[in-house]
């Protein structure tokens, strides 16, 4: 009979860019101030790219902190997904742009655009090319540059955004790892939180940032988002035949902090069992969720053998989740 195999996590990294913008130094700029921005959102700072620093710089040094944790070279890798929603280039993929810092050529590289929950669909494909025995080392990476593409002049998402980067070195292993994945979209939402330019359909060349920038009608996203992710929740639990009281640690998309009290309730989970960035680094995107679970990993929460419930949603609408066994 031949073995199960799961995809372990083997070490974590992450990076932040060196900036930080405070509320107080958005307050300065745009009618706003650091009590409206934590009280509807709970974030207080977000680091921001310097000129020059790109989601590949950043993705790159989160990868080398985990390559580091993991004790793997990056010629060992078999395998590099990388979500982001802001690349580098169109083509090639900032996946392979990593790849080739890393010294890791000749295996599969490409990157997945699922907005803020990047990270856990690329994980979800590394999780599968391990079980299918496809590959035995893989390289997952979430990096975003989304201050990029913020309209500063926008009080309703200029607070919201900033740029990081995570990442997790995963093997194949028999014990223990990735549990479940579960991933959904929703493309009939996308005019609710979207960049309205691109490749195909054109620039706006007249307008700032050629209309680069970030369309979102809030209250309309917390809603789907509390009942997407309490579905997915309830989803996984189900699918594993868990109590949701199993769960040690909740390690959700970091957003806003409302929606993150939100789904803990729903957990009936206490906000102590929660790993909570979203005060010190906004939303980072397909960056948040690995950016939160390297912070736990490093400071000590997040103890071997521990079950971690991992989640996120975003534009698209996209949302999923991953239960794993660190």
């Amino acid at each position: 009979m031949t073995q199960q195999v799961f995809a372990r996590i083997a070490g974590t990294g992450s990076y932040l860019p060196e900036k930080v913008v405070t509320n107080d130094d958005l307050a300065k700029v745009v009618d706003t101030s650091d009590e409206w921005i934590a009280a509807r959102t709970g974030i207080r700072q977000r680091h921001v790219a310097a000129d020059g620093e790109t989601t590949g710089d950043l993705a790159y040094h989160a990868a080398v902190r985990a390559l580091e944790a993991a004790g793997v070279q990056a010629s060992e890798l078999d395998l590099i997904v990388l979500g982001t929603t802001t690349p580098d280039l169109v083509f090639p993929s900032t996946a392979c742009l990593v790849q080739h810092r890393l010294g890791a050529a000749g295996c599969p590289a490409f990157d997945v655009n699922a907005a803020c929950s990047g990270f856990v669909y690329a994980l979800t494909i590394a999780d599968k090319f391990i079980r299918s025995g496809a590959a035995k080392t893989a390289l997952v990476i979430g990096s975003e540059t989304l201050t990029r593409m913020v309209d500063w002049n926008d009080r309703t998402t200029a607070v919201l955004f900033g740029d990081g980067a995570g990442a997790v070195v995963l093997k194949a292993d028999t014990e223990t790892g990735i549990l479940s994945t579960h991933m959904h979209a929703d493309g009939s939402k996308k005019e609710l939180l979207w960049n309205p330019v691109g490749v195909s359909v054109g620039f706006k060349e007249n307008e700032p940032n050629a209309g680069v920038r970030i369309n979102m009608s809030g209250n309309d996203v917390f809603k789907h988002a509390v009942k997407a992710l309490d579905s997915v929740v309830e989803e996984t639990l189900e699918h594993n035949g868990l109590d949701r009281h199993d769960i040690d640690w909740l390690i959700p998309h970091q957003a806003n902090l409302r929606i993150i009290e939100a789904t803990a309730k729903r957990l009936d989970m206490p906000m102590e069992r929660v790993v909570v960035t979203v005060d010190k680094h906004g939303n980072t995107s397909s960056g948040s969720v690995p950016l939160a679970l390297d912070a736990a990993v490093r400071s000590g929460k997040v103890q071997r053998g521990q079950l971690l419930l991992l989640e996120a949603f975003g534009g698209g609408f996209t949302w999923g989740s991953a239960l794993l066994r660190y």
